[in-house]
């Protein structure tokens, strides 16, 4: 168990070298404390004041710290405020507060739907509107089209999570079942003022992926879905009424920032290690694709590369799950994938993690592996192999003792992974 400025995160002994996985710890906290949500809309606020009465919005897993930070920042001003956020993902606020399903939307994100467009209708016309958007908005608040219930959306959102399509292609899915993605959220506003403060979890920062879009202007329909969905699904959907179309001038009164990116995490990262007088690699792209195959490419860059170095990569990976996955996430895979090849390799760590705090549907953010993970999970009668081929990575680092579990984290921007190679003759 590691405590890093009055947040208590669990994290196993490893191979015994607490010194170097401890400085992983302070890197990734670096990364986090620059990208949380409360910090920025704070930041944002104090250097745009608003005037006169608002209404707040916030969506997502950093709902609660953003919402508390505009409340602080805008006191008497705000009227109302309609908050969801994922389940344990809640706190103590002026309002209530919605916890629903996440990452497969329930029945309470179905009610949070529902209960959103009674907020909006309640609204006065020359409202000013302020929407915080975080990642996970996409699963916690539903509005489906007509022809599309719970048990459909279940459906097809467990088989995009599955299937190893990027969050681009499985937001676009989304939008094609939603009255609120693509914009649909902003023709329900308009004529208001609105102002967007967004936290990115998404390659590119693309605007009209974060949270489905909501208050983005989607310039066509999905018209083609992925090629490999199921025929059952493809068929579902293709009943399904389509969303109205949003015209352009739903867009005229929003004012949409992103106020916090995977950038932001990877540059934070790397200035705390500059500061540690580690020469620093960070990557000036956006991961994404398989986590198996990314986590064997990182740990081959950490080999390859110099000793006294920090590497960081920010991005998403995804997993094609078999029919029966085991225990993990995508960066338990990731982390697993890359110890198989760090094993003997006394000097080099790795530390792979959700900025969220979750990976996958169980409560840890990730992994922290080193050059004895493969050896310990095998005493404990693992096999890595089956373990990624089985999407069970979590059994075998929960057995290794590197899994790393940070609870809430403030924030969403995607994944970051950091490896460290330290000298040779390393000691504590």
């Amino acid at each position: 168990m590691s405590k890093i400025s009055g947040r208590t995160w669990k994290t196993g002994s490893g191979d015994g070298r607490p010194a170097a996985r401890g400085q992983l710890l302070d890197l990734f906290h670096a990364a986090l404390a620059a990208v949380h949500g409360g910090v920025q809309v704070g930041n944002f606020l104090r250097q745009h004041p608003l005037s006169g009465t608002v209404y707040l919005i916030a969506v997502g897993k950093a709902a609660c710290p953003m919402a508390r930070a505009a409340g602080e920042m805008l006191g008497a001003q705000v009227r109302d405020a309609w908050v969801v956020t994922k389940a344990g993902y809640g706190e103590d606020l002026p309002w209530k507060v919605r916890e629903t399903g996440h990452p497969l939307p329930d029945a309470r994100s179905i009610e949070a739907g529902a209960g959103l467009l009674d907020f909006i209708r309640r609204l006065p016309g020359d409202a000013t509107v302020v929407v915080l958007l975080s990642g996970g908005a996409s699963a916690l608040v539903e509005c489906p089209v007509s022809g599309i219930g719970l048990a459909e959306l279940q459906a097809v959102n467990e088989w995009l999570l599955g299937s190893g399509i990027g969050i681009a292609g499985v937001n676009a899915v989304r939008r094609r079942l939603s009255r609120i993605k693509g914009g649909g959220l902003a023709a329900l506003l308009a004529p208001r003022r609105v102002l967007c403060l967004a936290i990115s979890d998404v390659p590119g920062n693309d605007r009209l992926t974060i949270a489905s879009g909501m208050l983005v202007h989607a310039p066509h329909p999905l018209r083609a879905l992925p090629a490999d969905i199921p025929p059952a699904l493809r068929t579902m959907i293709g009943k399904a009424a389509p969303a109205a179309e949003v015209e352009m001038s739903a867009f005229r009164n929003v004012r949409y920032h992103i106020i916090a990116s995977p950038e932001d995490a990877v540059r934070a990262a790397a200035g705390a290690a500059r500061d540690l007088g580690y020469r620093v690699y960070a990557g000036d792209q956006i991961f994404e694709g398989d986590a198996v195959h990314n986590g064997q490419r990182f740990a081959r860059e950490l080999l390859d590369g110099p000793e006294m170095a920090v590497h960081v990569w920010g991005g998403e990976s995804s997993v094609r799950l078999p029919p029966c996955p085991g225990r993990g996430g995508r960066n338990q895979s990731l982390a697993l994938a890359a110890a198989t090849l760090l094993a003997g390799h006394d000097d080099v760590f790795l530390l792979a993690a959700g900025t969220d705090g979750s990976d996958g549907p169980g409560d840890d953010a990730g992994a922290l592996v080193d050059s004895g993970t493969i050896e310990r999970g095998y005493s404990a009668g693992f096999d890595a192999q089956a373990a990624i081929t089985g999407a069970d990575a979590g059994s075998f680092l929960e057995a290794s003792t590197d899994l790393l579990y940070t609870g809430p984290t403030g924030t969403n921007v995607a994944d970051i992974v950091i490896g460290l190679r330290t000298d040779p003759h390393y000691r504590n």
